[in-house]
C-alpha cells in the first residue's frame, strides 16, 4: 500500500528527517564519550563509569524530540549499553551492581570505552581507546607496542572508511584491514564485526568480517548508497583470537525469532520485561527492576535462546588491546562519519612502523567528493 510505501521511504538516509536522527544520535554518543573520557582517572570504578555513560544518553535523549508524533512518543535511549573494557580485555564489560568488590582503574591502563544511542530507532554507536592517568603528549610520546596497536586499529578504521563507497565489496575492506595489521605487526581479532545498521536493528545482515578466519565466513555484499554502518574495530599485540574467561555476561539482546514456554517464575517475569522494554537493541542486565533476579531468568532464557548474548572477551594477559567504533552515513558526497572521536593528539602516539604502498594508497584517497557549484534547484534538493 500507499502507506506502506512510505513507511519504508522514511527508513532510508535520503529523507532528511532520517538523516537528522541519524545525527542527533551520534551528537549524543559523542557527548556520553567526551564525559566518559573526562573521568577515567586511577582509582575510579569501572561500574560507575558504565553508569555514568548510560545516564549521559538517557538524559540528553530526554531534552529531545518531546512532541509526539500521531499521538505517539518517538522513542530514544541508549542503543547499546556503557561498556568498559580494560588492557587485555577486549569488550563488552558492563559490571553490575552486586559484583563486589568491583574493578577499579590504574594508571597505565588501556581503557576501551563503547556505547550507543537511538533515537526514533535510529542508532549511532562509538567506541574509543584511551591511556588512564597522565596523558601522552608530543613532549612526552607513547611508544613500543601500545603505540603501535592503537595506530593500527586508528589506520585500519580510516581505510575501512574511504572503502566504503557503492560499489565496494565487505571483502576488498576486510583483506585492506588485515594487510594494516601487518604492517604493524598486531593481529585483528576475530569475532568483531562491522555491521549494517537499519531502524531498530544494530547488526543488519550486510557484514564486514575484521580477519578472514575458517570459521567464520559472511555473505559477500556490497555497499550501496543511503546505507548506514557501524565500523568496529579492534587490533591485539596477541594472537586477535579473544576468549571468554571467567567474567559473566551482562549485556543481551532479544532474540526476535525464538519463542519458548518458559517454566521458572523468574524466567517468565524477567521475559516480560525484556519484551515489553527491549524488543529489539541490545541491554544491560542492570537496567533491568531487579537485577537478582535477573541474573537467575536469564539462564533458562539463554539455554533456550530467547536471548543472544555478547559476552566478555579477553586476550591473554599482558596484551594490548585498542578498540575504535564509529558510524558512517554512505551519502552521496561520500562516506560521512557522524560518531566517534579523534583518536589522539598529533604526535603524542609514536610508531616506527610503516605503512605498505598498498595500504598508503588507500589513505590518499579522498573521503569526500569535491563540491562543484550547485544551482538553485540543486541546492533545494540536497536534504542531509
Amino acid at each position: 500500500s500507499e502507506e506502506v510505501e512510505r513507511d519504508d521511504k522514511e527508513l532510508d538516509i535520503s529523507n532528511n528527517d532520517v538523516c537528522t536522527k541519524y545525527r542527533e544520535a551520534g551528537k549524543i554518543v559523542n557527548l556520553a564519550l567526551h564525559g566518559l573520557i573526562l573521568q577515567v582517572k586511577p582509582g575510579v570504578k569501572v561500574l560507575d563509569l558504565c553508569k555514568f555513560g548510560d545516564t549521559v544518553i538517557t538524559q540528553k535523549c530526554g531534552t529531545i524530540y518531546q512532541k509526539k508524533v500521531k499521538g505517539r512518543a518517538i522513542e530514544k535511549g541508549v542503543a547499546f549499553p556503557t561498556c568498559v573494557s580494560v588492557n587485555e580485555c577486549v569488550c563488552h564489560n558492563s559490571p553490575l551492581e552486586s559484583d563486589v568488590p568491583g574493578d577499579t582503574l590504574s594508571s597505565g591502563d588501556l581503557v576501551k570505552l563503547d556505547l550507543g544511542c537511538y533515537v526514533d530507532g535510529y542508532i549511532a554507536v562509538a567506541a574509543h581507546t584511551m591511556v588512564c592517568g597522565e596523558q601522552p603528549c608530543p613532549e612526552k610520546p607513547l611508544s613500543g607496542p601500545r603505540a603501535d596497536v592503537l595506530h593500527a586499529a586508528h589506520i585500519a578504521g580510516e581505510v575501512a572508511v574511504k572503502l566504503l563507497r557503492p560499489g565496494n565489496t565487505n571483502s576488498q575492506v576486510t583483506k585492506a584491514i588485515e594487510k594494516v595489521a601487518h604492517d604493524f605487526n598486531v593481529n585483528a581479532c576475530s569475532g568483531v564485526l562491522s555491521h549494517r545498521m537499519k531502524r531498530f536493528v544494530v547488526d543488519g545482515n550486510k557484514v564486514i568480517l575484521l580477519r578472514e578466519d575458517t570459521d567464520q565466513k559472511v555473505e559477500d555484499s556490497s555497499f550501496e548508497l543511503n546505507e548506514v554502518y557501524s565500523i568496529d574495530i579492534a587490533m591485539s599485540t596477541g594472537d586477535g583470537k579473544p576468549k571468554e574467561m571467567e567474567s559473566r555476561t551482562t549485556i543481551f539482546k532479544r532474540s526476535v525469532d525464538k519463542n519458548y514456554m518458559l517454566k521458572m517464575r523468574s524466567s517468565r517475569t524477567l521475559f516480560n520485561e525484556i519484551n515489553a522494554k527491549f524488543p529489539a537493541l541490545p541491554f544491560g542486565l542492570r537496567s533491568l527492576d531487579d537485577e537478582r533476579q535477573a541474573r537467575m531468568g536469564i539462564v533458562e532464557c539463554l539455554k533456550h535462546e530467547l536471548v543472544h548474548p555478547y559476552p566478555v572477551l579477553f586476550e591473554k594477559k599482558g596484551d594490548h588491546v585498542a578498540h575504535f567504533k564509529f558510524t558512517v552515513l554512505i551519502l552521496p558526497s561520500g562516506p560521512t562519519r557522524i560518531s566517534g572521536l579523534k583518536p589522539f593528539e598529533l604526535g603524542a602516539v609514536k610508531t616506527e612502523k610503516r605503512l605498505s604502498d598498498e595500504i598508503s594508497a588507500i589513505m590518499s584517497l579522498a573521503s569526500k567528493k569535491k563540491k562543484k557549484k550547485k544551482s538553485n534547484a540543486a541546492l533545494k534538493a540536497t536534504s542531509c
